[in-house]
């Protein structure tokens, strides 16, 4: 090494650099919320001649079963395409609690379809929140802020919940009742102060699901007493007026600019009369996982070089496509359908193919299709967003 001319160290020291940067460049996918992060390495699994399947049927999985309780799950070990976003299905019968627990390497959001769940949360500065949920309603937990899920009332509850990694597992969650189990009690009794004997008859691996109790209607005070956040991590969802609402759907949306504890994902409910379609476009800055709550749904996937993919989602079934990748969502059923989709990022950005056709000049779109000016006169003026069995909405409401 002290023997190398000058150029060659140089040359050398420019090519460490070089290096450096790009490895430093690359932990930017773990900088939650920021949209540079995504596709700055090609995935192998998406540059073959065909694309990979992109639906997995989570209801159908055998999940973890504990009594009349269960988590399903969705990671890039079930769906490979999922890098991105994982999810879970969850239901909870009375009494049963998810346990306290944390999870190391992704933010928690999630949905309630049925029942109602008591939640508490903390953060990293001691305080505590709360909160109750019903039907329609989202929570947020920011990447390792402990928490815990239980059953409110005498019916059983059903979420599901999204992660912001595709690479996230619920079942390798770090749970407290695993923690203090294999830790030493004299360990503990230091930590505590009181004595080894107060951790006798302690679970001695993950319990997963707590059984008890149905717990009381009224929330009870924390050991602390109450102390809470800055920010909520409650959104009353379908409370709200729908985001946009057309002839043939209608969309409800939260993203960090409503929610803004939310900072890492963005959830959408989409409604469809049979026949209508959420149109073409993709998304800049986001992959997209959907799940459907009812009904039954073709979605289309677009990949670049003449590679075009369609599954049918029933329900019950998750559908991802990547960020970047042209897609659309149509209700193929005879009755309505609601499709729950979430997106790894705060804030929502999306381009419709008709948006785009609309934002260019006739002379452009002539030039660039071969085809005479006076033909796209007749294709929509706006963005349709929202196309019912007939075709989009001459006029009407735009997506705000």
């Amino acid at each position: 090494m002290l023997d190398m001319p000058r150029r060659d160290f140089m040359a050398a020291a420019a090519a460490f650099a070089a290096v450096t940067t790009a490895t430093l460049a690359g932990t930017k996918r773990a900088e939650a919320g920021d949209p540079s992060f995504m596709n700055n390495v090609p995935d192998p699994l998406l540059a073959d001649k065909e694309l990979p399947t992109f639906k997995f049927a989570l209801e159908k999985s055998e999940g973890r079963v504990i009594g009349k309780s269960y988590g399903k799950e969705a990671t890039v070990v079930q769906l490979p395409i999922s890098k991105g976003i994982a999810g879970v299905s969850m239901r909870l019968e009375p009494g049963a609690m998810r346990e306290l627990h944390w999870h190391a390497t992704a933010a928690e959001w999630a949905f309630v379809i049925e029942g109602r769940v008591r939640t508490t949360v903390i953060d990293p500065q001691g305080n505590a929140e709360t909160n109750d949920f019903g039907p329609g309603d989202v929570w947020y937990f920011p990447r390792g802020h402990g928490h815990m899920l239980e059953c409110l009332g005498d019916k059983p509850t059903h979420f599901i919940l999204i992660f912001d990694n595709g690479y996230f597992s619920e079942f390798g969650t770090f749970s407290i009742s695993d923690w203090i189990g294999h830790t030493p009690k004299p360990l503990l009794a230091k930590n505590f102060g009181v004595p080894e004997s107060a951790f006798d008859g302690f679970p001695k691996d993950e319990v997963y699901f707590a059984r008890g109790a149905v717990p009381p209607e009224e929330q009870s005070i924390p050991l602390q007493g109450r102390k809470l956040p800055p920010q909520t991590h409650k959104f009353e969802l379908l409370e709200q007026n729908p985001h946009a609402l057309f002839k043939g759907g209608r969309e409800w949306r939260v993203d960090s600019t409503r929610f803004p504890i939310s900072k890492t994902i963005t959830g959408v409910i989409l409604d469809l009369d049979p026949g209508a379609m959420r149109e073409l476009h993709w998304h800049p800055t986001a992959d997209e996982w959907q799940y459907v709550i009812e009904g039954q749904v073709s979605v289309t996937m677009f990949g670049s070089h003449g590679r075009y993919r369609t599954e049918t989602l029933d329900k019950g079934d998750v559908g991802y496509i990547p960020q970047g990748y042209g897609h659309s969502i149509e209700n193929v059923g005879d009755t309505p359908c609601r499709v729950l989709i979430g997106f790894n990022t705060g804030v929502y950005e999306t381009i419709d193919l008709s948006q785009w056709i609309a934002g260019n000049p006739l002379d452009v779109l002539a030039t660039n299709f071969g085809k005479p000016a006076a033909l796209f006169e007749t294709f929509p003026h706006r963005d349709v967003f929202i196309a019912d069995k007939d075709g989009p909405e001459k006029t009407g409401p735009q997506r705000p």
